[in-house]
């Protein structure tokens, strides 16, 4: 028997190291591909145009790369969202979808390093694991804070990830800090209160992003003093919208939009597709899910017929998708059950437990100085009525469920008919697209909560002003 498993396991381990230099056969060899990832931010890079920013790493990555405009987590906080990616399903899907829950990885599916280990890759996570799924059996050759992709054979090619920490949400209320941005410059956004707590948590978010933007440079001259630069395929994203409230745990634009860039080096070009562009921008439309087939594309790897993503760049990219999905399930300590669905310009949201306010009292969102402060204010009655909505119970009787839809960029439109016009014809869309997607990314079990349709639906828009 020790024999047969050494045969075996020799056989393995040739095979691999074989698939190292099969690619070169047939063009350039399997390019190396980096990621650098952060917690909680959305796109408030310089890059982005965000002017408040400090950010001239990233920056320049960006100028060597392409801007992906229109990219999302498909949850709004950390483990469901890396659940996502490692599965490249939804999480709806796999029973995953509650906040640090656990359930096994359906029969006959694996995570993408898996593939990747076959296919003769070196794979290291440096460090943050936190999947809502069991790991199929070895899924990393590295996952610890040492990981690097120094620690390969020579030769051979690497996937690596390196997840920064800084900008998590427990680092905006961390104390003491010395401001960098100024609090009186800070860009609050119009659901907050303009009140020195909030500028000063929104200025440290931002000191927060500069630092990580430090730490990402440093891995980037690592690349580049290693001679690698040329070899490397770069993505950086965040996991999921900022760490402040309404943000982080909540499948609005704020939540699940994410800053990604993506830097293909000459010799890879013909893995880019048509709307790849150096300096440029895309406004091609990309979740969390296609991060998997697009990481297996890259490396010449055809994904799984399993796999609900779709591949974004290298030899099967499966082109461009007309929406993006979103949702909330249990956050912490807190139950709730909400979709969304995104065309790049709308948002539709849609929620089956409206007797809840959205700001349900999570413990660690009430550790933000910002949140306790934007509470105070909606029990004492001070704040407008797109501040107050967060925190506002709907009045009178209640449909089973109801939906809201509204702009996901443009926040101080006045509506127009012809844009209420569109807005309907938008709406329409996207509610369908929706039910669509529940009927997909569902578990049989929660089938009979998408029966429960509302008899009245209320659709919203606190961006356009309009009522449908």
């Amino acid at each position: 028997m020790t024999d047969r498993r050494l045969i075996l396991g020799s056989t393995t381990a040739y095979l691999a190291l074989l698939s190292v230099f099969a690619f070169a056969a047939d063009g350039p060899a399997k390019p190396n591909i980096l990621w650098l990832t952060c917690e909680d931010i959305g796109p408030h890079l310089g890059c982005y145009g965000d002017k408040y920013a400090d950010t001239p790493n990233l920056d320049r990555l960006a100028a060597k790369g392409t801007i992906y405009l229109h990219a999302w987590s498909n949850a709004p906080v950390c483990a469901p969202a890396r659940t996502a990616i490692i599965s490249g399903m939804y999480p709806t899907s796999t029973g995953s979808q509650h906040m640090r829950s656990m359930a096994p990885m359906p029969e006959g599916t694996r995570m993408y390093p898996q593939f990747l280990c076959e296919a003769g890759y070196y794979c290291t996570n440096n460090s943050k694991e936190d999947y809502n799924l069991e790991k199929p059996g070895k899924v990393w050759d590295d996952s610890s804070g040492k990981a690097h992709w120094n620690n390969r054979r020579e030769g051979q090619p690497f996937f690596a990830i390196f997840n920064f920490t800084v900008t998590h949400e427990s680092q905006i209320r961390k104390r003491p800090h010395e401001l960098v941005h100024d609090p009186a410059k800070a860009p609050v956004p119009a659901y907050h209160p303009d009140t020195p707590e909030v500028r000063r948590d929104w200025a440290q978010y931002y000191d927060n992003i500069t630092t990580m933007d430090k730490q990402a440079g440093q891995r980037l001259r690592e690349l580049e003093e290693a001679g690698l630069a040329d070899e490397t395929i770069v993505f950086f994203y965040g996991d999921h919208g900022s760490g402040m409230p309404r943000s982080k745990r909540f499948p609005y634009h704020s939540g699940l939009h994410v800053p990604l860039l993506v830097c293909i080096p000459a010799k890879y070009q013909a893995l880019a597709p048509g709307d790849y562009r150096a300096g440029g921008t895309t406004d091609r439309l990309v979740g969390f899910v296609d991060f998997a087939p697009t990481v297996l594309s890259l490396a010449g790897i055809e994904p799984p017929s399993y796999i609900e993503g779709r591949a974004f760049l290298g030899r099967y990219d499966a082109g461009a998708q007309p929406y993006l999905f979103g949702f909330r399930g249990r956050m912490d300590e807190r139950y709730d059950t909400i979709r969304s669905v995104t065309d790049g310009r709308y948002v539709y949201l849609h929620n089956y437990m409206p007797h809840l306010p959205y700001g349900q009292h999570v413990r660690y969102m009430f550790d933000t100085p910002t949140t306790r402060v934007w509470k105070e204010l909606h029990d004492q009655g001070k704040l407008t009525a797109q501040q107050d909505h967060f925190w506002r119970m709907m009045p009178g009787t209640l449909p089973l469920a109801y939906s809201v839809c509204f702009l996901a960029h443009e926040a101080h439109l006045s509506p127009s008919p012809k844009d209420c016009s569109s807005h309907r014809v938008a709406f329409s869309a996207l509610r369908t697209s929706d039910h669509e997607a529940e009927a997909s990314h569902c578990q049989q079990r929660n089938f009979h909560i998408l029966q429960a349709h509302p008899t009245i639906v209320v659709v919203e828009s606190h961006r356009l002003g309009c009522f449908l």
